[in-house]
């Protein structure tokens, strides 16, 4: 038996999904939380949602929303701190499950990954049973509930892994596969933000099936290479293999004001705390990366990035601060007020000590 897939031994993919992570670490952790509706993050000033429970989506709560607007929609909300250090250490326990089945984990960030079982350490027959026996595992050892999808791509199978949540087990065999993502929204698809799902929307296109009815050569013209993406997954293919311990990407911290920065001078001492905690993760970890990327998001929401790629990584805290200022200098005169303001770096030449499972390492500060 090949270790490659055929197309008469197709790949078997799982993606496993913890179900409302954060927020259900808080109510197994306090069970005067459990029933309740639950936001992690900050309910003064300008905080915002970091997790909501499902009680809490009920009343459309949902992670990135300002927590004034989550408490309009639901007076009874419970904000509780943050505790990543926590959420790492559960997310720890997750991942050695995993790695009790296939090496082949690749986590996407601390709450979900792909797992490659084609072939598994345990000799279990079906991806199906592998699935089961780890959520099973999951609830034994942790306390939480995880949803899973099993198919024969990356693409289907996280997918499938939001069709039953919380708490669900989704199978969607080649056989289905096309079927399946025929009957889907397109705003459901990995990869489809909501700017493209309402350009898709004007176009005619709401659907899988919608989709897989243009031409490649349609799809390229309106979205560019993405277009190549569009097409194939309407048809249910995904050729990505599950790759483990992918390299970092970047690495990045913001804050949320409690009050609009008005004035170069409050942009500039707004920035520091983010340069020190992006500098401290770079020096302790040995990463050296070349592109310095500043995020800013106005009074009125509107996200704007400037980059600037420098000719060697950056060596310095200096380097990093001097940069960042650079940029901000860029976007004055202001249009209006700054609630938002970050910095990362990317273009990353060596990697840390030890393989980060988001990709993209975002060290937020409290608000």
């Amino acid at each position: 038996m090949t270790d490659e897939p055929t197309d008469e031994r197709p790949r078997k993919v799982i993606h496993v999904d913890m179900d409302a992570f954060y927020a259900s670490v808080e109510q197994r952790d306090d069970p005067r939380l459990k029933g309740r509706p639950v936001a992690v993050g900050s309910a003064s000033g300008r905080g915002v949602v970091a997790a909501a429970s499902y009680e809490a989506r009920k009343f459309g709560v949902r992670s990135a929303m300002p927590s004034a607007t989550a408490l309009r929609l639901c007076p009874e909300l419970v904000f509780v701190p943050h505790r990543f250090d926590v959420y790492r250490a559960v997310s720890r326990q997750i991942r050695a499950i995993f790695h009790d089945y296939t090496p082949l984990v690749e986590p996407l960030s601390l709450d979900e990954a792909y797992l490659d079982v084609t072939e598994n350490l345990r000799g279990i027959a079906t991806a199906t049973e592998i699935a089961q026996e780890i959520r099973a595992r999951i609830r034994a050892e942790t306390g939480l509930t995880a949803s899973a999808g099993v198919s024969y791509n990356k693409f289907i199978a996280k997918l499938a892994s939001d069709y039953r949540k919380p708490d669900g087990l989704t199978v969607i065999t080649p056989a289905k596969g096309p079927a399946f993502v025929a009957a889907l929204p397109v705003a459901r698809f990995h990869g489809v933000g909501p700017v493209t799902a309402a350009k898709m929307e004007r176009l005619g296109i709401v659907t899988g099936a919608d989709l897989a009815a243009q031409s490649p050569e349609f799809l390229r013209q309106q979205f560019g290479k993405a277009g190549a993406y569009y097409w194939n997954a309407a048809r249910g293919i995904d050729l990505r293999q599950v790759v483990p311990d992918r390299p970092r990407k970047s690495v990045g911290s913001e804050q949320t004001f409690a009050r609009d920065l008005m004035t170069e001078e409050q942009l500039v001492d707004g920035l520091i705390p983010a340069v020190d905690s992006v500098w401290s993760h770079c020096s302790r970890n040995g990463v050296a990366a070349r592109t310095v990327t500043l995020k800013l998001r106005y009074s009125d929401f509107r996200l704007i990035t400037r980059s600037r790629s420098l000719a060697a990584p950056v060596d310095s805290r200096e380097t990093l601060e001097r940069t960042g200022r650079e940029l901000i200098a860029g976007l004055l005169p202001l249009e209006k007020g700054v609630r938002l303001l970050g910095i990362s770096v990317s273009n990353i030449e060596r990697g840390e000590a030890e393989a980060v499972a988001t990709g993209v390492a975002q060290l937020t500060l409290a608000i």
